[in-house]
């Protein structure tokens, strides 16, 4: 059973995590074709959804599967391996939990969970969440994390023959706060306001499982290690100082303790280096408590700001104030959206389309929910919003030339767009 896990590779971890995928997107697929075959039951869906399987499965199998393949195979590792060294196999699933599992925790906190780089007191839009991480004290977190990286990588790489004990129990410390430095941010990001979000956020644990399982065997790896040296200790002895922090470090099972009694003096020389860098202190703490939205939050953010997905609103509200000019709030299917000139006079347009031209204004706006909502995914920026006012300034001045033309009282029936009523034609 032993040999068997560890000669299991990378690529067949990746095969196996592909088959169950692909065997979840299957059950699914059959499921919702059984589900929905009476209400559509469309030849040329079924078969579309088919040829999509394959892409689908290797999806769900990179994504969801392969972390827990990942944090399985390290607990085998963690209870079956027993021999002198550490195997190459382990060195290899080693990195990819560390680095493949750190871009799946980006790619989910920024895309699933909709956060940004802004901190607590910046205006944000619609389901937008603020950073997890004070930007602020974000140096400190980086600079821990790699001197833990770094302690991971001196401690399996280095050879035990030339490493000194002392800078073995540092590595382990610096092990430490890597752990906890990732145990943290999980408990800062876990969890959400549904149920849903929650239950998926169980798969963030996967992350410092894995971390933790490769921490630990790290160290009882050289642990063992370093028991079956044999040691030169003549000149040691003769010394009466070396001879009594040999006695202590001599005793390698005794490392993990040391390393934990070492790891606030070496947060210390951290922090002490950092302050160098204009960090704080207080920055390890800050980088928690200095945020809004998370869970060790302690700041109240302002209440965001509705981001309608009508391109026109996107303008409005993501533009450069002195460029699209915002006048004032509104409301839009009962939610408050910032209101500029150029939105009232589409919108009264569009009314006036609505009224005078039903049939036309209909195609009109299908065109305009079409097009106008893949337009607005796009304005990512200030700049792009602008561009985007700019462009729409001529039609703008036809809207408003057409307004002029039809309406008797063509400034009410702007200023009174998106305010929840509509105006009384006289």
């Amino acid at each position: 059973m032993k040999k068997y896990i560890f000669r299991i590779s990378i690529l067949n971890s990746i095969i196996i995590s592909y088959v169950i995928g692909l065997l979840l997107v299957i059950g699914w697929t059959m499921i919702a074709t059984i589900s929905s075959i009476g209400e559509y039951g469309e030849v040329k869906d079924i078969a579309a959804g088919v040829v999509a399987i394959p892409l689908w499965g290797g999806f769900v199998g990179a994504l969801f599967v392969y972390p827990i393949v990942l944090a399985v195979y390290q607990l085998a590792m963690l209870i079956l391996e027993t021999d002198k060294m550490m195997s190459k196999t382990g060195v290899g699933f080693d990195q990819i939990a560390i680095w493949y599992g750190l871009i799946l925790e980006f790619l989910y906190i920024t895309q699933a969970k909709y956060t940004t780089g802004s901190d607590w007191y910046e205006q944000l839009h619609n389901l937008e969440k603020h950073t997890p991480i004070y930007s602020g004290s974000l140096l400190t977190v980086i600079v821990i994390f790699l001197i833990g990286v770094i302690g991971y990588f001196y401690l399996r790489f280095c050879p035990l023959k030339k490493m000194p004990p002392l800078m073995a129990v540092f590595s382990i410390s610096a092990m430490y706060l890597w752990l906890i430095g990732i145990i943290v941010f999980t408990v800062q990001v876990y969890g959400g306001e549904s149920m849903a979000e929650s239950t998926l956020d169980t798969y963030l644990l996967t992350y410092p499982i894995c971390i933790s399982f490769i921490i630990i065997r790290t160290v009882l790896c050289k642990v063992r290690e370093w028991n079956e040296l044999e040691m030169e200790k003549e000149k040691i002895e003769k010394n009466s100082c070396l001879s009594f922090f040999n006695k202590i470090l001599s005793k390698s099972e005794h490392w993990p303790v040391y390393a934990l009694i070492l790891m606030l003096p070496l947060l210390g020389i951290i922090i002490g280096i950092l302050l160098l860098f204009g960090q704080a202190p207080d920055s390890v703490i800050k980088a928690w408590t200095e945020t809004a939205d998370w869970r060790l939050s302690m700041k109240d953010a302002p209440q965001n700001i509705y981001y309608d997905e009508h391109y026109l609103c996107t303008v409005a509200a993501g533009g450069h104030r002195k460029v699209v000019k915002p006048i004032r709030k509104g409301i839009r299917h009962g939610h408050e959206v910032i209101v500029n000139r150029q939105l009232c006079v589409a919108n009264a347009f569009e009314q006036i389309l609505e009224e005078k031209t039903p049939r036309f204004h209909k195609l009109v706006r299908g065109i305009y929910d079409r097009y106008g909502f893949p337009v607005a995914r796009l304005i990512k920026s200030k700049w792009m919003a602008d561009i985007i006012y700019i462009m729409m300034k001529p039609l703008e001045w036809i809207f408003l030339t057409v307004i002029y033309m039809v309406d008797v009282h063509p400034e009410n029936r702007i200023a009174t767009q998106y305010m929840g009523r509509k105006i009384e034609l006289k």
